[in-house]
């Protein structure tokens, strides 16, 4: 297998709120691939979609846990350039309505992060790590030097 994500898929219980959390709080734009059921963000070489938590744990044949305030064992990271950037970031989810779980700060490893939940409770890193340099387009490479 190629070591390749396409498409990260978040369950969520309200489309329309969950919707408005990336666009109107965000600034995402919807791809038009989405419908009434689905949405979709064209990503930096991925895409991310919004699919009702129930419908999506049937497509998998699994049960819906149901309960976002305990952890799922994932978190997605959006790294960025400086921890200003981090800063305005997490500020600008805050306002969006996600809950802050860990204000930006000086971290273990050597870098600056913090963490949100969005209202589904899915866990977002926001982080600067001078260890993983950012090309023009934003996109994360993990060479070494």
């Amino acid at each position: 297998m190629q070591p390749r994500i396409s498409l990260v898929t978040l369950g969520v219980a309200d489309l329309p709120r969950a919707q408005r959390f990336y666009e109107q709080g965000l600034g995402w734009t919807p791809s038009p691939a989405g419908n009434e059921n689905v949405a979709f963000y064209q990503l930096n070489g991925m895409a991310l979609g919004l699919y009702g938590r129930a419908a999506l744990a049937e497509d998998a044949h699994l049960p819906d846990a149901g309960d976002p305030t305990r952890f799922g064992g994932i978190t997605l990271a959006h790294n960025l350039p400086s921890k200003d950037a981090v800063d305005a970031l997490m500020a600008e989810a805050e306002r969006a309505g996600a809950r802050i779980l860990k204000p930006a700060q000086d971290v273990f490893w050597g870098g600056y992060s913090g963490y949100f939940a969005d209202p589904d409770g899915h866990l977002w890193e926001i982080a600067w790590n001078p260890f993983f340099p950012l090309d023009a387009d934003g996109n994360l490479s993990l060479t070494a030097e």
